[in-house]
Order: structure tokens, then sequence, then C-alpha cells
């Protein structure tokens, strides 16, 4: 199996389907995930998607997600 490093391009990463959030701008402001073959998940910014994309373990996601949904990163944005 090819080993992925963070700071992939993008582009390079073929036969995957990017997913946004329904909550983004329609300005372009999304982050973009995608679900890649062995359980890791990608993450790129929406308004260079040939940029760099960043490659997460399903864990680091799952901890991710579960810190969003309990408003550890609340203060961020406020």
């Amino acid at each position: 199996m090819q080993q992925i490093f963070n700071g992939v391009p993008a582009g390079m990463l073929q036969g995957i389907i990017w997913v946004r959030s329904r909550r983004s701008a329609m300005e372009g402001n999304c982050v973009e995930m995608a679900a890649l073959p062995g359980g890791a998940v990608a993450v790129r910014n929406s308004r260079d998607p040939e940029g760099p994309a960043l490659i997460y373990t399903r864990a680091e996601i799952v901890a991710f997600l579960a810190g969003a949904r309990d408003g550890e990163f609340d203060t961020l944005v406020e």
C-alpha cells in the first residue's frame, strides 16, 4: 500500500469523494473531508482543491469530532 504523507497535493488523491458541511458558506469558506482506503481521512480547503490535503487517522478524526461536539473549540471563533 502507498504511504500518504501530510501535505500531499489533494489532486493526487484519486477516486475519493470530498464532503463538505451543509453549514458551509456559499463563498467557498469550506473545509472538505474524504474517506481514504484503509480508514484514514483527508482534509482540504475548498478554495484550493488542488492544494495540500492533510491526512489523519480515523482515531484522530473521532477525537477531533468528539471535542467539537463537546464545545472544546468554541473559544477559537467567539
